[in-house]
């Protein structure tokens, strides 16, 4: 029996190892179903999360540039830090050297690192002289990947106009925030792996998108001018903030908007918000005797008052809805061109009463008060203007002198803009043009859009003729130019104090804005400088800074002349002199006087002493001659002795007489003499802008007034 049992044991044995291998198997083809069908997704993403780190790859932002082509924002290759903690053998000790380079906490640094295992950012972007110094170091777990870095040339220039961007590439003022969507571009993605032997490397997986272009209004050379000036006046009048707006005449574009204090966009630890404002756009103040431009040129419009009107500002004030409302100096009776020279209260208060609510409140809409100017910058203010159910008995003389108005530097340029465009408004542009990436710069010449006309040609010349009479013999004397003629307005506006919510004594917005040359206007500048500390009136603090941008922004445009140069003036005086007494010099130019001139211009004085028979000054007497202030828009075509003023680089002439002449003859007469006829109204020349015998060149326009 005992052999009979044994293969009966055996088979048990089998049977049951049979069925534990086939458990066994059963249970680990489920295991295995469960890891590589039911669980794969979610083991693959363990596995890509312990192996790999993607990335995003910043796009290449597009350039933006000046006028000229020049690059204000680009964009450069940087080396980025980040580590690896599970390869960092001591990490305390790594971290300490880390922080003592990059200039932070090394405990915060620290639990940075230690929070992560297989990826951390130590640094990102960082200048090249910190990278090598950290890659001398040949850390263990420390790696290097390049970025690309928003990096501005030209460092300060144009900072508020530009903005700055993030450490994510995204822009956070300026064009750059504007702009962002066509700037930036679209990401790219790094995969970062580790293989078997825990080294790691990085592949591109989907390359970056480069953005658009941005090509500005701006000129960097006139950007650099203003900007030097404006630090200039911020030094000598110690005030809070400073702004200057240079733009084209005729067209509107910006060429240049500068404000202070600024910042480097380059290093965006130091930005402030007082620093990051741009004062052009986002800050309202009071013009104050600015807007006195819009109160006086609207009542030339609207046919209630005459340049050569006489008024009577007696006693010096007057008196609406219970204000007194008085002249800081006493003129008594002038005519309303001398009132709008001396800045008269009084008198802009009358051209306001004359005009009446709705006539005034239309054309202060007309000039864009109160309305966004749509500029492409971000953060513009509309201003402040009530419409004339919401005045108040007084509010028509407050706002005529400036005062419960709240306008915008860039509004303001503008206004006087049109003033010197014959009376035609162009919205003011910064932005010229967005090309694709790889076109890189493309010069799109800017044609002006949306202009309308705020003022009639007649006016548009009478106030060229006022607001240069507010520079010679007004509040402006200090914006007169070496060369070229000007023409504005000052303006010198009492703040608010916050305490006491009345006018201060002793806080004032000063400004000044103008254009120049007179005739022929290229650009218009505004400067305002808030609350300068000492002299503190437009006139004083912000003419100046006009002047000194003006005529380096004429020569390097490449303005003509208009006006003879004082030192050509006092040099002339000396050759003058020399030829008087030389007897065969003179006896041979009795047909005609040759003077030798770089520029075409010549004053009354200078041919009568060019003249036989006349004592010709010293070189000192004509040198102080020559610091006087010229009048140079009114000049003659002949000198003392009948003989005509022949100019060595000639293509200048003088505005002839049209008045009493027909409109046909008036025409005649003009294109004869190289001129163009601005025609308003019919019958006779009554009146014409400029007068006759002024300096103008050959093609500009003259306003012509007919009647019957």
């Amino acid at each position: 029996m005992a052999g009979g049992k044994a293969p009966i044991n055996v088979k048990s044995r089998l049977l049951k190892f049979g069925l534990f291998l086939f458990a066994w198997a059963l249970i680990l083809c489920g295991r295995l179903i469960q890891l590589q069908i039911v669980q794969h997704g979610v083991w693959t993403q363990r596995a890509l999360r312990q192996q790999q780190r993607t990335v995003d790859i910043s796009p290449q932002r597009g350039v933006i540039y000046d006028r000229n082509g020049q690059e204000l924002a680009m964009t450069v290759q940087v080396d980025s830090v980040f580590a690896v903690p599970s390869e960092i053998p001591d990490p305390a000790n790594t971290v300490a050297m880390l922080a003592s380079i990059l200039d932070e906490e090394p405990q915060a640094m620290l639990a940075r690192i230690q929070a992560q295992k297989n990826f951390a950012w130590v640094a990102r972007k960082v200048d090249p002289d910190i990278a090598d110094r950290i890659r001398s170091l040949n850390l263990r777990g420390i790696y290097f990947q390049k970025e690309l870095k928003r990096f501005y040339p030209k460092r300060t220039l144009a900072a508020q106009v530009l903005g700055y961007v993030g450490m994510e590439d995204v822009g956070l003022a300026g064009i750059e925030h504007l702009y962002q969507d066509q700037l930036n571009g679209q990401p790219g993605k790094l995969v970062i792996t580790m293989d078997a032997r825990r080294k790691w490397f990085g592949h591109v997986e989907h390359p970056p998108d480069p953005g658009d272009n941005v090509v500005l209004t701006i000129d960097e050379k006139i950007q650099y001018i203003v900007e030097k000036e404006l630090a200039q006046a911020m030094e000598e009048t110690h005030a809070v903030s400073g702004t200057v707006v240079v733009q084209n005449t005729r067209t509107g574009e910006i060429l240049a908007l500068a404000n202070a204090p600024t910042f480097n966009p380059n290093n965006s630890h130091d930005i402030t918000p007082d620093k990051l404002k741009n004062h052009a756009v986002s800050d309202v103040y009071e013009p104050g005797s600015v807007f006195k431009t819009v109160t006086f040129s609207s009542a030339f419009d609207e046919g209630v008052a005459r340049p050569e009107e006489i008024i009577n500002c007696d006693p010096g004030y007057v008196l609406i809805g219970g204000i007194k409302i008085h002249d800081s100096h006493h003129i008594g009776t002038v005519t309303l061109e001398k009132a709008y020279a001396e800045s008269s209260d009084v008198g802009a208060v009358r051209m306001a009463l004359r005009l009446g609510p709705e006539r005034f409140y239309k054309h202060m809409q007309a000039f864009g008060f109160g309305q966004s100017t749509n500029i492409e910058l971000p953060g513009e203010t509309r201003g402040l203007v009530r419409p004339p159910a919401r005045w108040a008995v007084s509010s028509i003389g407050s706002m005529s002198i400036g005062q419960e108005v709240g306008v915008t530097p860039l509004q303001i340029v503008s206004m006087m803009s049109s003033v010197a465009n014959d009376g035609i408004y162009s919205p003011p542009r910064i932005v010229a043009s967005v090309t694709p990436p790889g076109q890189g710069y493309r010069r799109i010449e800017y044609r002006p859009q949306n202009q309308r006309r705020v003022l009639s040609s007649m006016t548009s010349a009478v106030m060229r003729r006022l607001t240069e009479e507010v520079v010679l013999e007004g509040t402006a004397r200090r914006a007169i130019l070496d060369g070229y003629s000007s023409a504005g307005k000052t303006g010198t506006a009492q703040k608010i104090d916050p305490k006491t919510h009345a006018y201060s004594k002793t806080d004032y917005v000063a400004s000044f804005v103008g254009f120049t040359p007179v005739n022929n206007p290229a650009i218009t500048i505004a400067v305002i400088l808030d609350s300068p500390k000492g002299l503190h009136q437009g006139g004083q603090v912000s003419a100046p800074v006009f002047k000194r941008v003006a005529e380096q922004v004429l020569s390097y445009l490449g303005v003509p002349h208009d006006v003879e140069p004082k030192v050509n003036y006092a040099r002339r005086q000396l050759v003058a002199h020399a030829a008087e007494s030389d007897t065969e010099d003179t006896t041979e130019h009795q047909g005609s006087v040759v003077l030798d001139l770089e520029q075409p211009a010549a004053s009354p004085q200078a041919a009568a002493q060019a003249a036989p028979g006349r004592t010709a000054p010293s070189l000192p007497q004509a040198a102080a001659q020559a610091s006087q202030p010229l009048r140079g828009t009114l000049l003659p075509a002949v000198d003392a002795r009948g003989g005509t003023v022949v100019l060595e680089n000639g293509g200048h002439s003088t505005v002839p007489s049209l008045l009493g002449l027909s409109m046909r003859g008036a025409i005649e007469a003009a294109h004869k003499a190289g001129y163009e006829v601005q025609v308003v109204g019919s019958g006779l020349a009554r009146e014409q802008q400029p007068p006759p015998g002024t300096y103008l060149p050959p093609g500009s326009k003259i306003a012509v007034r007919f009647a019957r």
